[in-house]
């Protein structure tokens, strides 16, 4: 086939496939190719499912061969964090003590809808244990390389979802976002990542980390990729009892979209400290393209960075009460004395760190009256270097691993839709600009992130190096 279609976008891909311009097979065993070639040098693929992906694709090619519709991403390769149930397969969740375990029965659910859709599911991706991590420096199987520099992180938890896509090795790819496991990986890979409402999509067949903030999304090189792959997942799930399908409204109807009518602001003070000339240049950019002028500040989102460091650990060691009884010497050291922390801290740190969850949620949407949609940095800096301890701040030095993620985590117990669009050209690396809009309001995200990819100023590149 023409190595063209490598380069492609799930929705270019897709439209190739459906008009026969080219067949899902030749499509998948292309990208299978690419991925096995490429995986030794970036460590993105904890297992690969080409029996399985070839399956797939001969039943899109059947279907088309017969006159019927396949689904909008017909013949579109993607990876799954391998915290997804994957019918035949182990699930491990990054760690090594799941190993031995059953393989999952069935689909989660969201690869089921992608599965109906007609994408082909190539394999699985790795990413921090228990996603617990900001830079997917995996003790067990190895850092995830950024495709941009290979002595750099990737960003964590889902580190293989993000670095995969960025290298071209996938159209697209799910991860999960606790405390910024989607945008983290999305920024330092310069990609778009998408984290819905809290409940938009289903996480039925998901290992947990903290139940009450999980969500999980697509990360992808394009605006219009991220909202086929949504609507394709989106809806109610009575498997998952917080899943309520969001307020459904199509977002491939919502691109390139007149954006006049929205209200738009910068985050001020918290996200306009701890970081980078890069990171504040970042969202400038953005800003300037959308001629944003007006600022906000959030009060005590210190308090509310603090408040969800208690509720996560709190919520993955009782998730994880049992490994830590009986293995805890096959946890990764990275993420061990954080899950023991979460067994010890007293009940009424949970109490008062909910209530302060529930005050600082209503202090935040009365933002949203005035404003519909807030920029903010998605990291305070750009990937590190595999291995590097601290980062130099505001002439101190700060640990990598707690203030990697200091303005995703803030927004994340919220259950707010975040958009990490990419910036390429500040710097020697990729940054990323969090469009932040209230519960429901996906279609404000899209429309934004459409324009400023139809500007130039929001667009992902496969990596140089990759190419």
């Amino acid at each position: 086939m023409n190595n063209k279609f490598l380069y492609k976008d799930a929705n270019r891909i897709s439209s190739a496939v459906r008009k026969g311009e080219v067949s899902a097979r030749e499509i998948t065993e292309a990208f299978i190719q690419r991925a096995t070639t490429l995986n030794d040098k970036y460590n993105c693929f904890s297992q690969f499912l080409s029996n399985r992906a070839l399956k797939e694709a001969d039943r899109v090619d059947e279907i088309i061969g017969q006159g019927g519709d396949p689904g909008v991403l017909a013949g579109v390769p993607y990876g799954v964090k391998n915290l997804f149930d994957v019918e035949g397969v182990t699930t491990l969740a990054g760690s090594i003590m799941y190993k031995g375990q059953p393989a999952a029965e069935k689909d989660a659910t969201v690869i089921k809808r992608l599965q109906k859709s007609g994408a082909i599911l190539i394999g699985a991706l790795h990413m921090s244990e228990f996603a617990y991590g900001y830079t997917n420096e995996n003790s067990h199987y190895g850092p995830v390389k950024n495709p941009h520099d290979l002595t750099r992180v990737s960003g964590g938890s889902s580190g293989g979802s993000g670095s995969s896509v960025a290298a071209g090795m996938v159209a697209f790819s799910l991860g999960s976002d606790t405390n910024g496991s989607i945008r983290l990986p999305a920024a330092l890979c310069g990609v778009f990542g998408f984290k819905p409402t809290y409940g938009a999509l289903s996480r039925f067949g998901t290992k947990m980390f903290a139940s009450s903030f999980d969500h999980v999304g697509p990360l992808a090189r394009s605006v219009e990729d991220i909202a086929a792959t949504y609507d394709a997942m989106c809806g109610p799930d009575p498997n998952d009892p917080v899943c309520h399908g969001g307020k459904f409204v199509s977002l491939i109807s919502c691109l390139n979209q007149k954006i006049d009518g929205l209200r738009l602001a910068s985050l001020d003070g918290y996200f306009k400290s701890n970081g980078s000339d890069e990171s504040y240049e970042s969202v400038n950019q953005v800003c300037k393209a959308l001629n944003v002028t007006k600022s906000v500040k959030i009060n005590n989102t210190d308090s509310a960075r603090g408040a969800a460091f208690v509720i996560t650990h709190c919520e993955g060691g009782l998730e994880h009460a049992n490994d830590i009884r009986n293995n805890l010497d096959k946890f990764d050291p990275t993420t061990r004395s954080g899950f023991i922390t979460g067994t010890l801290l007293p009940a009424n740190w949970y109490v008062k760190a909910q209530k302060f969850r529930s005050w600082y949620r209503t202090q935040v949407l009365n933002i949203f009256n005035e404003f519909d949609v807030l920029l903010a940095p998605a990291t305070p800096f750009s990937a590190t270097k595999i291995g590097q301890k601290t980062m130099k701040l505001d002439g101190s030095d700060v640990p990598v691993l707690s203030n990697l993620g200091i303005y995703a985590q803030p927004l994340s117990f919220i259950g707010l839709p975040i958009l990490s669009v990419p910036i390429h050209g500040i710097g020697d690396m990729p940054h990323g600009v969090q469009l932040i809009a209230a519960p429901g309001k996906e279609s404000s995200l899209i429309k934004i992130a459409s324009y400023l990819q139809n500007e130039g100023i929001c667009v992902a590149p496969i990596a140089n190096d990759a190419v």
